[in-house]
């Protein structure tokens, strides 16, 4: 009997000691942190351009539309790439927004930890596309499907830290000097970090 009761009571003490991230249906939450996006290197023939690596700030927002599933939307300050030709490195510069909706599956645990996965919908706008030596470049827009991954640490009841990995498959077509320069590939994977709040 004594056994049992202090097995309760390491229990109870353990729930009391390690905050649980929970979601239910109607729970929000916003997140503020960085995320660092990581095209690929490879340039994809007939194409000689690549685009570079970059971070910035990021938010997302989600809404648990039932318990453990939720709908995300994730923002960022405006992502500034540099572009690179094969053989020739920098050649240029381009900023784009990736906003990107997914649906998660928030795992059901009495840990710390709470992993979750997603898949959604990505578009991404390029704007402000230049040489370096003044020749007109232009890059299409992009819609793609996005995969997500990651973990919520508990820091609180309202509170968590998010390390969280993305690939998404963004394809766009490049024009240089008004000739058709070939499909670039960035298809990224993208990595942050975060605070998320539970509202």
């Amino acid at each position: 009997m004594k056994q049992i009761t202090a097995l309760t009571l390491a229990a109870v003490l353990a729930s009391t000691a390690a905050p649980v991230f929970a979601q239910s249906q109607g729970d929000m939450t916003l997140g503020l942190g960085a995320h660092y996006i990581d095209p690929t290197d490879s340039y994809s023939a007939p194409s000689t351009v690549r685009v570079g690596e970059n971070i910035r700030p990021s938010l997302t927002f989600e809404y648990f539309v039932m318990d453990n599933v939720g709908i995300e939307v994730l923002a960022a300050w405006p992502f500034k790439h540099d572009l690179q030709a094969q053989g020739a490195g920098d050649i240029g510069s381009t900023k784009h927004l990736p906003p990107t909706v997914s649906i998660q599956y928030h795992f059901t645990n009495s840990s710390v930890m709470t992993p979750f996965v997603g898949v959604g919908l990505n578009y991404t706008h390029f704007w402000d596309e230049k040489l370096d030596n003044g020749t007109p470049v232009s890059l299409d827009d992009s819609w793609g499907i996005a995969l997500h991954g990651g973990v919520d640490i508990a820091v609180s009841q309202q509170g968590s830290l998010r390390a969280d990995v993305r690939y998404i498959d963004i394809d766009t077509d490049a024009t240089i000097g008004g000739v058709s320069a070939g499909s670039v590939k960035l298809d990224p994977w993208v990595f942050g970090v975060a605070y998320v709040h539970k509202f």
